[in-house]
């Protein structure tokens, strides 16, 4: 249980951090919330929430070793499209190598569905790498937990503009089915880790919450905007001119896919996942 305990949260402004950050206080955790920007609107409502805002900067040791003074545990998350994948790798192991260092008891990293199966997807492959640095650091207590595609991708800039016109433009064939999680599941997850970090320590999990194919997720989109959504299969080629990244991901998708148990791990952990037909129904279309 929290016991007052305190834990650092990266990325606290953002959807994973958020969400764990915001659980973690409704369970009774100090939290000492780190973002690059403490004055956004974000980080005063994580404030009101009682979190501790600091500044940091995941590509500045000093002032990691300054957020990691003095906290039970830490959950580490990183951005690929922010930072880039190589970024990403650099930022994941340095502040898992402060966190060790400033003696931080508990580190719980948010890595990715299937991270462990050399999927060739570069901005899931450095996440392994990220993790295997977790292990040979030597925490007395970690978890790693690995979220797949989440539902609010849906909603962002990279599918929302279409949507808005009738469109939900992916390059997937129609039949496969895609796992996801809703965000606020994540966070569900990251306070589990840290109550139960006894039962948990060194084991990592696939998370996700539901599975629907895009013709599926089309028609639950429709009901839920008001608006007719149809699915249009956008050719590889013109995603790989956008990003041979996001491309490998789509393509695996087809050819392989998540495998998270998704009734496993929630009888496992007593989170009920969030289906998307629920989520979508409050979702900001």
């Amino acid at each position: 249980m929290a016991n007052g305990k305190k834990v650092l949260v990266t990325g606290a402004t953002g959807q994973q951090g958020g969400a764990v950050a915001r659980e973690l206080l409704a369970k009774g955790f100090a939290v000492r919330a780190m973002t690059r920007n403490p004055g956004s609107m974000k980080a005063a409502a994580l404030g009101k929430l009682g979190a501790e805002v600091v500044k940091g900067d995941l590509d500045d040791r000093s002032s990691l070793e300054q957020a990691t003074k003095g906290v039970w545990g830490a959950f580490a998350v990183q951005n690929t499209w922010e930072a880039g994948v190589e970024g990403e790798e650099r930022q994941g192991k340095l502040f898992a190598e402060v966190a060790k260092s400033a003696g931080i008891q508990h580190y719980v990293y948010s890595s990715v569905g299937s991270a462990d199966r050399k999927t060739g997807i570069p901005h899931f492959d450095n996440k392994w790498r990220v993790e295997e640095k977790v292990r040979a650091l030597g925490f007395p207590s970690y978890t790693i937990m690995r979220p797949v595609f989440f539902m609010e991708n849906f909603v962002s800039p990279w599918f929302k503009p279409r949507i808005d016109q009738g469109t939900l433009a992916v390059g997937m064939k129609p039949e496969t089915a895609l796992q996801m999680i809703a965000v606020d599941d994540i966070g569900k997850y990251g306070a589990w880790a840290f109550e139960n970090h006894e039962a948990l320590n060194g084991t990592a999990f696939d998370i996700a919450g539901d599975a629907l194919t895009m013709p599926e997720t089309a028609t639950v989109i429709s009901s839920a905007s008001g608006r007719q959504v149809g699915f249009f299969r956008v050719p590889i080629e013109e995603v790989r001119a956008f990003s041979e990244d996001f491309a490998l991901m789509l393509e695996w998708f087809d050819r392989v896919g998540y495998s998270a148990d998704i009734r496993g791990q929630a009888k496992k952990s007593g989170i009920k996942p969030t289906p998307f037909t629920d989520w979508a129904k409050t979702a900001p279309w």
